[in-house]
């Protein structure tokens, strides 16, 4: 095991994918969350000393999401990317370190990954099996980028209302009344032991009277937006993640549901023989358009009636 704040670290792997498309993926912050299970979200902060800040939450078990504050510096003709960690909580120690994407051919790419980080040797561990998790999670989203191209479902559906934007977001921050508001909600226990970050396991049903038990965990930016991500799926889904978001207008909001959902291809069948990845793409667009369009009318209701409009 190695010294810590005396010796780099590293870790390379080689992918079958051009280094271009490699490094967007891992330039993508916001588009971690689809394919690498940890990740939940990256909150872009602005600019500062020529670095990109962002706010990232990674679930490190079924209970507990970790936080802390980056500084990302991407160089897209170079093909590299430099990173700085603060300390996390729950407690993580600060590192920083630099990705390098060296083409090997047209179609092959070896990534490599070199970083320093300050704690004991049980950090090195644990920072060493995250990056390689998330190393493994780059390499199977490149080189099953075409393929993922037609599995994942990508909208936000909008819609204004004329109230105020806190009514709204209370109405959609408090997920334990939701049985109580939501028709599609059966049941929901949620728990919710740091402030804005919820974890809950829910019962649904779809339109078409499916019923489905899923679990989320939920970070909530009070006033902007509520950020989800599924940690445990329905059985036609490897990933579905998104937001409510609230967007300020001069006559009142609008409030965007987002949805981002990865088809499981060897679980077609759950929708009859014979379907397609274009028919499960059409039945989740529907059904989840449905039930967001649906929760986007009562929280325009809640917030219209507080307005008194």
């Amino acid at each position: 095991m190695p010294t810590l704040g005396k010796d780099t670290l590293q870790y390379t792997a080689t992918v079958a994918a051009p280094a271009p498309l490699v490094f967007d993926l891992v330039a993508g912050l916001e588009n971690w969350p689809q394919f690498h299970g940890p990740s939940v979200h990256a909150e872009p902060l602005g600019r500062r000393d020529g670095a990109e800040e962002f706010q990232h939450w990674w679930v490190i078990d079924d209970r507990t999401v970790r936080t802390w504050r980056a500084r990302w510096r991407f160089d897209s003709q170079a093909l590299r990317i430099g990173y700085t960690y603060d300390p996390a909580e729950p407690a993580a120690p600060a590192q920083h370190g630099e990705w390098t994407f060296r083409r090997l051919s047209d179609a092959s790419t070896e990534v490599r990954v070199e970083y320093e980080l300050l704690g004991d040797e049980g950090d090195a561990a644990l920072a060493d099996r995250e990056l390689r998790e998330l190393v493994d999670c780059v390499t199977d989203a490149a080189e099953r980028h075409e393929e993922r191209r037609d599995l994942v479902v990508d909208f936000e559906d909008p819609l204004f209302v004329a109230g105020a934007v806190d009514d709204a977001y209370t109405y959609l921050y408090e997920a334990d009344k939701w049985p109580e508001r939501i028709p599609h909600v059966a049941r929901l226990v949620m728990e919710e032991r740091v402030p804005n970050i919820q974890f809950f396991d829910m019962d649904t049903t779809t339109p078409d009277g499916s019923a489905h038990t899923t679990r989320s965990v939920r970070v909530c930016l009070p006033g902007d937006k509520i950020v989800y991500k599924q940690i445990q799926l329905p059985k036609l889904l490897t990933g579905h993640t998104g937001h409510w978001k609230f967007t300020p207008t001069r006559e009142g909001f609008v409030l965007g549901a987002r949805h981002t959902a990865t088809i499981k291809p060897s679980a077609l069948p759950i929708l009859g023989e014979g379907t397609t990845v274009l028919d499960a793409r059409k039945y989740l667009r529907r059904v989840l358009s449905a039930n967001s369009m649906g929760n986007l009318r009562l929280a325009k209701a809640f917030a219209e009636e507080r307005a008194g409009v």
